[in-house]
């Protein structure tokens, strides 16, 4: 029998219910590009999207949180802790939590419930079905003062552990803070990962004019972005820590279009975090990264020569070099669109960056950033399928990555197979991106927007895609209600597949096709 969580969450959850051209006034209207393509089905919208709401529906998780332990039958030392609670228009209830034990983290312990709208618990997405359970939560080797005692139950039998952070700096130049889970008895390091997530895309400094939403200032004009959460452009004068200052401007118009001007920079990152802000309103009903109405920041002029862009939890930013001749802002539409939504899968599942589940944390940026591309709708920057497609950074014209046929890049895995978790994570992403490529628009040779594409299948079959609009609902759905911190390949097809199945029904075509994009990439 399936088992009441609770009634009173449920009811919690039913109470919801200026951009200028450059050289103009503030705040004096609003853009809103159209979004391209077919529109998705009004069941994919949330029945709520205010930040306030959530607010309330994750405090009232919180306080059922130990009846809802106890239908989980968890262990009597462990806790739920809520982080982030979703509510489909039919009054499904996807509730996501941490875990703790005997007070301590448990990584990798994360579930996800799914409740009916009439307080019934549906099912449960565990991160790991292990029992948590260890002899001793004492430490058995020597800790540093910094370290964190935590139980690791990312892998295998759950066992005590001890978490740190080691900072530095890449070898490009990145920030680098190295995450170290080791185990607390046997002093063997269990996962290393760089927390530092880049994108290893580029810019273009050619988005046209654009719409800016800046904020009078005194006699002057600064870019903070009122109508989105306050969102703030910062210029670092290649410094490498600290927010900078704030970009400002006596009149109102912004930068020249090219790298001589500072501000141009600014204006490309800023317009991009506000074209990601608002695909995410539009597409999801998320309001933010993190759904509570709050913004991030952007920071420019990063390092000196600095090739690359990267998204930091610790400050919740983004962050943008010059490129190699300090002239070319790493801040391209899809690159800005890339950035933020690492900040999306950090505050949804979580997805470890390492292994299989940190080429989904990868590719989810990518087919984000490349949704976002094409929901701006700019002439310029025409939305494709490619990744950093204007920066030229191999220096023949080619862009970063293909997502019709990723080996194209000389380093991508266009197919699954048991080694693909064992590449750099942005290679993995490879299959990820093929899949999506192959959903939204099929298999075989066809143009869109200009651009020539011929995506292959790993088995000669043939995909009939379903449309862009419809497979990015699939995936952020699947992100934000079935992926957890561990989801590999494998629990990715489960993950769409349920995604599909709640969006479009069980006999639907669009999971049918979800299915067939899965088999064409060798994830069965």
């Amino acid at each position: 029998m399936t088992p009441h969580i609770t009634t009173r969450r449920a009811a919690a959850l039913a109470a919801v219910a200026a951009m200028v051209l450059v050289g103009m006034q503030s705040g004096a209207a609003n853009a809103h590009p159209n979004t391209p393509g077919d529109s998705a089905s009004a069941s994919t919208t949330p029945a709520f999207s205010s930040a306030s709401v959530r607010t309330t529906a994750i405090k009232s998780a919180q306080s059922d949180a130990s009846s809802t332990a106890s239908a989980l039958k968890l262990g009597a030392k462990e806790k739920l802790i809520a982080r982030d609670v979703i509510k489909d228009a039919n009054g499904t209830v996807h509730t996501r939590y941490e875990r703790t034990y005997a007070g301590l983290p448990v990584l990798g312990g994360d579930l996800v419930t799914h409740t009916a709208a009439d307080g019934k618990l549906k099912s449960v997405t565990k991160a790991t079905t292990a029992r948590i359970s260890v002899p001793s939560t004492t430490p058995k080797i020597k800790t540093a003062a910094s370290a964190r005692t935590v139980i690791w139950a990312g892998d295998g039998t759950p066992v005590l552990a001890l978490e740190s952070v080691k900072t530095g700096v890449q070898k490009d130049g990145t920030p680098s803070r190295k995450r170290v889970i080791t185990d607390a008895t046997t002093g063997k390091v269990l996962q290393s990962y760089e927390e530092i997530e880049t994108a290893g895309v580029g810019n273009s400094q050619y988005s046209g004019k654009v719409d800016l939403t800046t904020t009078a200032s005194g006699s002057g004009f600064e870019l903070t972005d009122g109508d989105r959460g306050g969102h703030k452009t910062y210029d670092l004068d290649q410094g490498e820590s600290g927010t900078g200052d704030l970009v400002t401007d006596d009149d109102d118009t912004w930068g020249d279009g090219t790298g001589n001007d500072r501000q141009t920079a600014a204006v490309d990152a800023h317009y991009g975090a506000a074209q990601t802000w608002d695909f995410y309103k539009s597409a999801f009903g998320r309001d933010g990264i993190a759904g509570d109405g709050k913004a991030a920041y952007s920071r420019v002029h990063y390092g000196d020569a600095y090739v690359n862009a990267f998204w930091d939890d610790s400050c919740f930013c983004m962050t943008y070099g010059d490129g190699a001749d300090n002239k070319s802002a790493l801040t391209a539409l899809d690159v800005a669109g890339h950035e933020m939504s690492h900040g999306l899968t950090s505050s949804t599942a979580n997805l470890n960056y390492s292994g299989e589940s940190g080429g989904l944390n990868e590719a989810t940026s990518d087919i984000l950033g490349t949704s976002v591309e094409f929901f701006a709708d700019n002439a310029t920057d025409v939305g494709d399928y490619l990744i950093g497609e204007k920066i030229d950074i191999n220096g023949d014209g080619s862009p970063l990555r293909y997502m019709d046929e990723p080996s194209k890049d000389g380093g991508s895995a266009d197919y699954w197979d048991s080694g693909v978790g064992d590449l750099d994570v942005h290679y993995s992403s490879g299959v990820a991106n093929h899949f999506f490529y192959l959903l939204s628009e099929g298999s075989g040779a066809k143009t869109v927007n200009g651009v020539d594409y011929d995506s292959p299948t790993s088995d000669g079959s043939t995909v009939t895609g379903i449309g862009r609009d419809k497979a990015v609902q699939i995936w952020y759905k699947a992100l934000s209600e079935y992926m957890t911190s561990t989801t590999d390949y494998a629990d990715a097809r489960t993950a769409t597949e349920k995604a599909a199945t709640d969006l479009y029904g069980a006999d639907s075509a669009e999971l049918k096709a979800v299915d067939a994009a899965w088999s064409g990439v060798n994830v069965k």
